[in-house]
């Protein structure tokens, strides 16, 4: 890729688990371009860096990444030696957790282990009451005795994590000053979370403690090895930070990937009804996010924004800062298919990766879905990667083969089951979180990315009753799109414990110190004032209620709050009083984004960028369709199903029912062929 060497260039980064994607944005010329290359599982930074080398960026680039290092370090437990430090009585605190059992029926269920082991839990004899007052003074002589123990113990990380610190953090900051000055990394739970419900609150630092080392020395080294670069990091909130704040914050960035994607779609999807409707009263975004990828596959809903979620749980942990809820599963194109012990046919949550890879990549000898879907035809091997990586399909076969004579089955027949399997898996995804939510999935478009969506979204949105489907130009890299589509977001909290009939100003002189906050961290970002926006919200329940509501803090914020019970939980009770529990700013500041090309609509025949004509096999029969190009494809070209739609980094297989028009921006805006 040319570049100016005196242009600055923006890249998004993000390291999937089969595929590290980069999308470069070059504001001058407004030009939009894409790379794939394999992700390398031992070492994400080799990937990185040899996609910048291959890009030859100028120095003053910009690199939005998105990075699952911390979320490895968690899922794999291979963070950094941490410690707990908590009140007298409260060691346990990790281990205890709460009673709810995830899986009420499994009677062998396990509960994970604590990030913390009981032996490097230690206690602090200090005490807060639930009003902020002091009952027991901090007794500064344990930190001698701890900071000792730790040292003997090898410990990198501590977490601080006091009862009711949120109202009274005074004690937590005297820790963390003596620790700090011996040189340990430490995580206090007032400054990440300084909520109520201490469990959640010493998790979510815990998580923080555990993961930030591992995540700032992989950032130390790669912004030391793209020296003149400006580095910045996605967050779980559809927000980016700078690089100062990420290596402090590794709990962040726990979904920074999978949270690109949903902004990304966001984003496009505005464009999209922009282009289509330039009047200014537009309807909000209805969009269900659908992202399969070589790994797993992850969904979300946005009803005009992304639905956001301060109870999500990784590894076993939970961590209370806003995220965007996104429900994840371990089916992609390189999730494994076996047969478990009853004897039935099983895909994933298993997945080759990267390395091997699926069979067909010519290292494995593992069944995927990547080649149940060459075994079918609708993968076709001499344009993937737009012929940049041979494929070998005789592979693909030979595995499929393999694991269908077991089953009784030819390797065709082997190769759609698992299709069936893995559908059906992504299908209750997206179930969870529309139908479980309280949505009708009819309401919404599916809106499908990743490098293997193309392939499977159709029958999925069949199935679901959904209508629309959008597939975007840049489906396969969407998550490291919408790190170029994100601002920068900065999310702040405090446990208030009002109620509705408290003043109006005394609420707002409560919102005032975090206001504040956000407004000189977004100066420290260099964003100007006319370019931020500073949002309140309000976590709010029903008097006598255990668990809150996030709603927008306006004149009409408890109407509000009545409706979105009523949306979520079935009935509202408008003469219950409501308890206002914590208070939220949200500091936006808002950064210029890329604008893919609009074209003009034009001719509907779309018979210029047939390319091939190829068999493939469906649940019914077999059969030749054509093969289109979608670079060749115009605006305003309508295709009649079945046909594939092929790509260099992603295929989409339309079936008989269905019809594909494409818009000015290049998107395939898809009518599902429902059943009557």
């Amino acid at each position: 890729m040319e570049t100016n060497a005196n242009e600055s260039i923006r890249i998004g980064v993000d390291i999937g688990g089969t595929f590290t994607d980069f999308v470069i944005y070059s504001p001058s010329n407004g030009s939009i371009n894409t790379l794939k290359i394999l992700s390398t599982p031992h070492n994400p930074a080799v990937a990185v860096l040899a996609g910048i080398e291959q890009l030859q960026l100028p120095p003053q680039s910009k690199i939005i990444h998105g990075s699952t290092v911390a979320t490895n370090a968690l899922l794999e437990r291979k963070g950094a030696k941490t410690a707990l430090i908590t009140t007298q009585g409260f060691k346990d605190i990790l281990l205890i957790g709460r009673q709810n059992r995830p899986l009420l029926y499994d009677w062998s269920y396990q509960k994970p282990n604590p990030l913390i082991p009981s032996e490097l839990s230690y206690e602090v004899n200090e005490r807060i009451d639930c009003e902020g007052s002091i009952i027991e003074p901090l007794h500064v002589d344990d930190i001698d005795q701890i900071i000792q123990s730790l040292k003997e113990n090898s410990v990198q990380s501590v977490a601080i994590a006091f009862l009711f610190s949120f109202l009274y953090p005074e004690h937590e900051m005297v820790v963390a000053e003596h620790l700090r000055a011996e040189g340990f990394f430490v995580s206090v739970s007032s400054e990440i979370l300084p909520e109520y419900r201490e469990f959640e609150r010493a998790s979510t630092t815990a998580v923080n403690a555990y993961v930030t080392p591992i995540l700032n020395q992989y950032l130390s080294t790669l912004s030391s090895k793209i020296k003149g670069a400006q580095l910045q990091v996605m967050q779980s909130n559809g927000g980016m930070i700078g690089l100062e704040k990420a290596r402090n914050n590794g709990v962040r960035c726990i979904l920074s990937g999978p949270a690109g994607g949903v902004t990304g779609a966001q984003y496009l999807a505005k464009l999209g009804q922009s282009s289509h409707s330039p009047s200014k009263d537009k309807q909000p975004i209805k969009i269900i996010t659908f992202d399969m990828g070589g790994t797993s596959t992850d969904v979300s809903l946005i009803d005009g924004d992304p639905s956001l979620t301060s109870e999500s749980s990784v590894g076993g942990c939970p961590i209370s800062i806003p995220v965007i809820d996104i429900h994840t599963i371990g089916a992609g194109g390189g999730s494994i298919a076996y047969i478990d012990p009853g004897g039935a046919l099983r895909v994933g949550p298993q997945s080759a990766g990267a390395d091997p890879g699926p069979a067909c990549y010519g290292k494995g000898n593992l069944p995927t879905v990547t080649d149940a879907n060459i075994v079918l035809g609708r993968l076709v091997p001499e344009y993937f990667l737009g012929g940049t990586m041979n494929l070998d399909p005789d592979r693909s076969w030979r595995v499929i083969q393999a694991l269908g004579s077991k089953l009784g089955m030819n390797a065709t027949q082997c190769a759609m089951g698992m299709i069936t399997v893995a559908n059906a898996h992504m299908e209750h995804a997206l179930q969870v979180i529309s139908v479980e939510r309280g949505y009708n999935p009819r309401d919404f478009t599916l809106f499908a990315f990743g490098g293997a969506g193309g392939l499977h979204a159709i029958e999925l949105a069949r199935n679901l009753m959904i209508p629309r489907m959008t597939i975007s130009p840049y489906a396969s890299v969407l998550s490291a799109f919408g790190m170029l589509a994100a601002d920068i977001v900065l999310d702040y909290a405090q446990t208030v414990m009002l109620n509705n009939s408290t003043a109006t100003d005394i609420i707002k002189q409560r919102f005032q110190p975090l206001i504040k906050q956000g407004e000189t961290d977004l100066l420290t970002h260099e964003v100007p004032v006319e370019q931020a926006s500073i949002q309140m919200l309000v976590d709010c329940r029903y008097q006598g209620q255990s668990y809150e509501l996030t709603i927008p803090y306006n004149p009409s914020w408890d109407f509000e709050f009545h409706q979105a019970h009523q949306r979520t939980y079935g009935f509202n009770s408008p003469e219950t009083p409501i308890e206002l529990v914590n208070i939220r700013v949200r500091a936006v500041g808002f950064i210029p984004h890329p604008v893919p090309r609009f074209r003009s609509i034009g001719d509907s025949n779309p018979r210029n960028a047939i390319i091939a004509h190829r068999e493939i096999i469906s649940k019914t029969r077999s059969t030749s369709i054509p093969c289109y190009q979608h670079d060749l494809l115009e605006p305003g070209n309508i295709i009649s199903g079945p046909a594939l739609i092929i790509r260099p980094d992603t295929t989409i297989f339309v079936e008989d029912q269905d019809t594909v028009t494409v818009d000015g921006l290049s998107n395939l805006q898809i009518s599902v062929g429902l059943p009557i």
